[in-house]
């Protein structure tokens, strides 16, 4: 019998912790090491005698924004999803990051906006225990769990390539931090795992060694972030987490906001539009935006919290992914993973979890006594699972913008009827809302939303709105 997306999906993000590991390789080599490469570290700690991490950036622990990810001082969400894999690859992380200073906001304090109407609060036994936190902060404690695993070693450096021999990947080139132009070292290995983000080179070192390039897709957002930081202070304002979102269907142009209360007392606010709308620098159009688009919180915090430094701006083009499983010829010994596969709309908060649920693809596949000879379709066959479920959330979200004309997936009109049904009966009901939740934040997969009793309650709420509350 053909396993299901969801049930597949379902035992990648379980949170039970593997018990049958076994050494099946000498070295192992990680391209960048962000959350994606170092969860990778992680799983394949397990199964090589050695696991080189090669890096750009020459920060270790230090929980300032990495020259590699500019939009590291934006808001980043955890999701239930990856937190659950990073209490399963790394015990107890989350009682000790709670313990470093992230956040864990009481239920209470936590609200969520669409258009202008407060949602459903979501239990907290259905989606668990929330953790929030800037993303510096984060990656520096995964990094330092990382790290302190014996047979991971970090290297600082800026990958220039690959080695082929035969049918498959055997070396990586890299230029040490500091040395000359030119000079490079190569190191050997038997497997080779990508996370080096958007910006993968993989595609083009394929194609120079004779290798077919993956298809890539491409969703143009268009997407602009203004963020600032404020000194968190319960006389201004008692909210911990609001999150806003303006559809365009309300008649109202498309933004979204955040406000997150993360570590050392500080509130992260975000503003975000799209297209030609597009957040500035400049700190009192951010007050004007927080009073005038959000829910109270913001134009509180905007206009009566201590700012902590400048706004800071970002823009993102597109949702990109190249789908690897597509490719008839790929060589054995290679990977690839977090956005060097797919990067969505951060404005969903998809991408670390994603990151997290890879290295879970990562053991899955390892733990299945795979030849390491023979290319990793099993492992990018679940990959592309995780990578269909964030993307069919986040574009179908994006695909309503008046600005995005497509791609257009088979079958739109349909499944965007049926989305639109789901998320307005998620508005008013809190049995769909849960559901439709553990979806959003990656606990399961789209596909469970289409249960007959799911769709002919959300059905019963369009059609009888005054039975909402039963």
């Amino acid at each position: 019998m053909v396993e299901s997306a969801a049930r597949r999906f379902a035992r990648i993000s379980t949170a039970e912790r593997p018990t049958d590991s076994r050494i099946m390789m000498r070295r192992a080599i990680v391209l960048g090491a962000s959350m994606a490469g170092l969860m990778a570290a992680r799983v394949l700690s397990d199964h090589a005698e050695e696991v080189l991490v090669i890096e750009r950036d020459d920060s270790e622990e230090s929980a300032q924004p990495r020259p590699g990810v500019p939009q590291g001082t934006q808001v980043h969400a955890l999701l239930p999803a990856g937190q659950a894999q990073l209490d399963r690859w790394f015990p107890g992380f989350t009682a000790e990051s709670v313990a470093a200073g992230a956040i864990d906001p009481p239920p209470t304090a936590v609200e969520s906006f669409v258009n202008g109407s407060l949602r459903p609060a979501t239990p907290r036994e259905s989606i668990g225990q929330a953790l929030v936190s800037t993303r510096p902060f984060l990656e520096s404690h995964v990094r330092r769990r990382t790290l302190a695993i014996g047979n991971i070693k970090l290297i600082h450096g800026r990958a220039d390539g690959l080695d082929f021999t035969g049918d498959r990947a055997t070396a990586v080139r890299y230029q040490p931090t500091g040395a000359a132009t030119g000079e490079l070292v190569t190191e050997s290995a038997d497997l080779i795992v990508d996370a080096t983000g958007r910006s993968s080179r993989l595609s083009d070192w394929l194609g120079a060694a004779g290798w077919p390039q993956p298809p890539m897709k491409r969703m143009p957002i268009k997407l602009n972030y203004a963020t600032a930081l404020f000194k968190r202070d319960p006389k201004v304002c008692d909210v911990y987490v609001s999150i806003a979102q303006t559809q365009p269907s309300s008649g109202k142009v498309a933004r979204m906001g955040g406000v997150l209360s993360v570590e050392d007392d500080r509130w992260l606010v975000l503003v975000a539009g799209y297209d030609d709308d597009r957040p500035s620098r400049d700190f009192e159009e951010f007050q004007t935006r927080c009073r005038q688009d959000f829910p109270p919180a913001f134009g509180q915090i905007a206009e009566h919290g201590e700012l902590l430094g400048d706004v800071i701006t970002y823009h993102q083009a597109d949702s990109r992914r190249r789908d690897y499983d597509q490719l008839e010829r790929f060589p054995a010994g290679l990977i690839v993973a977090g956005d060097a596969v797919a990067s969505f709309n951060p404005i969903y908060g998809q991408g670390m979890t994603s990151a997290t649920l890879h290295a879970s693809c990562l053991s899955s596949y390892l733990r299945s006594n795979p030849s390491l000879d023979e290319p990793a379709r099993e492992y990018f066959e679940q990959v592309r699972v995780v990578v269909d479920a964030a993307w069919q959330v986040s574009t179908f979200a994006d695909l309503a913008l008046p600005h995005v004309n497509g791609p257009f997936p088979r079958g739109y009109r349909l499944v965007k009827w049926f989305s639109g049904l789901i998320v307005a009966a998620s508005q008013r009901d809190a049995q769909v809302n849960e559901k439709f939740s553990r979806v959003t934040t990656m606990l399961d997969h789209p596909n469970s939303l289409s249960s007959p009793r799911t769709l002919l309650r959300a059905l019963r709420l369009a059609l009888l709105p005054r039975m909402a509350s039963r």
